[in-house]
């Protein structure tokens, strides 16, 4: 239920150096493009899964690139660490085969819908504890409230903040505020990207951001990519929770 994988479909990108919060996929079935990853330069790649907080590049002025963002407080992003215990800082896909073999999808072919089902299948999980559940009912409920107080969920599952914190970490692999956060960024994001008319502003105030700014910095922060750039450049594949 706090999983979360946002799809995109990029032209053309070429970003500054940045780093941001999600584990990130990045892949092509177009194109081979460059990367400069933690300042190692990565020529003529298909594509790379990297792990949170690398500094990273991408140049593809003659790509098409599919972008996946998970959420590294979740159960994928659990699954995801596992895989790449043993890398540094990336996993480097240098062919489309190596892409397919890393997701355990049919050879051959390149589907990117088969890999986010072999993603989602790879992590499925269940919460058992009823106060957990119950808080995530309310905060998916509730998330465009611009306060939601943890005394208040506390008090709705007859817990202090601090039990529930723990509960909630222990069960999820995510602090309360952080999942708020990426319900959040979801909602904000699946607006963005499926009405091109509405502002951003608009946007931030109706899932529960405080104004643009806010909104601008936390999507930077988690994703590596501004609003703008994204309403602007990109196209939605699919955005899949648990």
């Amino acid at each position: 239920m706090n999983q979360f994988i946002l799809a995109l479909k990029s032209n053309k990108l070429n970003v500054d150096i940045h780093q941001h919060s999600a584990f990130q996929i990045v892949i092509t079935d177009d194109t081979p493009f460059d990367s400069i990853i933690n300042g190692n330069l990565n020529s003529r790649i298909f594509g790379f899964l990297i792990k949170p907080q690398v500094p990273h590049h991408c140049q593809a002025d003659h790509s098409i690139l599919n972008i996946i963002n998970i959420e590294p407080y979740s159960s994928l992003g659990s699954y995801i660490a596992t895989k790449l215990l043993s890398e540094s800082d990336a996993h480097i896909f240098r062919s489309r085969e190596e892409i397919n073999k890393f997701f355990n999808v049919n050879q051959g072919t390149f589907d990117i819908n088969q890999i986010l089902r072999s993603l989602s299948d790879s992590s499925a999980t269940a919460f058992s504890d009823e106060r957990v559940l119950k808080t995530i009912s309310f905060i998916n409920a509730n998330y465009n409230q611009r306060k939601i107080a943890l005394q208040a969920l506390a008090d709705m599952t007859f817990l202090s903040p601090s039990r529930l914190g723990a509960l909630f970490k222990q069960q999820t692999g995510s602090s309360i505020s952080k999942y708020l956060l990426w319900t959040r960024l979801r909602h904000a994001i699946y607006g963005a990207l499926n009405d091109k008319k509405k502002t951003l502003t608009t946007i931030a105030y109706e899932n529960g951001f405080y104004d643009l700014p806010q909104f601008n910095r936390y999507m930077y922060e988690m994703l590596g990519v501004p609003p703008k750039g994204l309403k602007h450049n990109s196209d939605l594949i699919q955005v899949l929770t648990r």
